[in-house]
């Protein structure tokens, strides 16, 4: 039995849907049950904030995939409850369940590249590279990464950098400003950052859930090729057939759009993925991370590269009616 947290959110729901699980029963913790509808999985209610629920959903679990996280938030704090006291709560409660069965249940953690921070240089930053967040977002990834830690040795961490693929709504917002024409990106030098597409990811987080020597280690699990963010740019313009004009802004003026982008948020109620974090990570030239762990470890290698992968995700997004070209 595999627990799953954050199976209502991008990750989740292709990990959830993989033939990778190879027919192991899965169960998810919600938040709402109405919010879920795939019949194969078994769903438990429950808060990982608050810890209600926890150890109903462990009863007969394995393995646990923590997913849950927040990326969006109102208010600096629920960076810290979501991401930090969440997992602390559902740490404990894998020890505890851990000790009514008299075995060990692994946990495995999904981190982020954000956790470590970005390189000084365009050398790949490895696993044992000294932490450095930059982004209130990143310092409660890493804080989480600690709590994991402390409270469960032996658990496994893997830290994804920037996911892509069907349902995301994140990279989207950029494909979808380069599907009408216009992009808006932060002036200065080139930047360079490491990709995994989503399903690429579902096999690595699998991989390390299952491999035996896995306990108690980190893994950065991503596409081994670097992408300057102008590729990106132009491989999305041409297989959408799209002529892009792209409009640099200052970094004070970013700063001021992602403020303002905050103060409507907390306005509104809705979360926005702009805000002075966004554009704090996106000013940073490398976010570069080394794979040959994954390889070497859990014999993980991310086969999609990034043309193939932005060709799949925006032909989802246009059957989908998200694009239209």
């Amino acid at each position: 039995m595999i627990l799953v947290t954050g199976a209502t959110g991008f990750i989740g729901s292709h990990l959830v849907d993989t033939p990778g699980l190879r027919g192991e029963p899965v169960r998810a913790l919600v938040r709402r049950t109405t919010l879920f509808d795939k019949t194969s999985v078994e769903l438990v209610r429950g808060d990982l904030v608050t810890g209600e629920g926890l150890a109903l959903a462990l009863r007969g679990v394995d393995t646990v995939i923590h997913l849950a996280g927040t990326t969006k938030p109102l208010s600096i704090g629920q960076y810290y409850s979501g991401n930090v006291r969440a997992t602390e709560n559902l740490a404990r409660a894998v020890v505890s369940a851990s000790a009514a069965i008299g075995r060990p249940i692994r946990m495995v953690h999904v981190s982020s590249l954000a956790a470590v921070g970005p390189g000084p240089n365009s050398t790949p930053l490895t696993e044992d590279a000294e932490p450095h967040p930059i982004t209130h977002y990143g310092k409660s990834k890493l804080e989480g990464e600690r709590v994991v830690r402390a409270i469960l040795p032996d658990a496994v961490i893997v830290r994804p950098p920037a996911v892509y693929g069907p349902r995301d709504t994140d990279v989207f917002q950029i494909l979808k400003s380069i599907n009408q024409g216009m992009l808006v990106q932060i002036a200065g030098a080139e930047r360079y950052f490491s990709t995994i597409y989503v399903e690429d990811l579902v096999d690595g987080i699998l991989a390390a859930a299952r491999a035996p020597g896995a306990s108690g280690r980190t893994y950065f699990l991503s596409e081994a090729s670097v992408v300057p963010w102008s590729e990106l740019v132009d491989i999305s313009a041409r297989i959408m057939g799209k002529k892009v004009r792209t409009v640099n802004l200052p970094a004070p003026v970013a700063y001021a759009v992602g403020y303002g982008a905050e103060v409507w948020a907390r306005v509104t109620r809705k979360p926005s993925i702009v805000s002075r974090d966004k554009i704090t990570d996106m000013r940073s030239p490398y976010w570069i991370c080394d794979t040959r762990r994954a390889k070497d470890e859990l014999g993980f290698e991310a086969p999609t590269k990034i043309e193939e992968g932005l060709e799949r995700a925006l032909a989802w997004y246009r059957e989908a009616g998200w694009l239209k070209w």
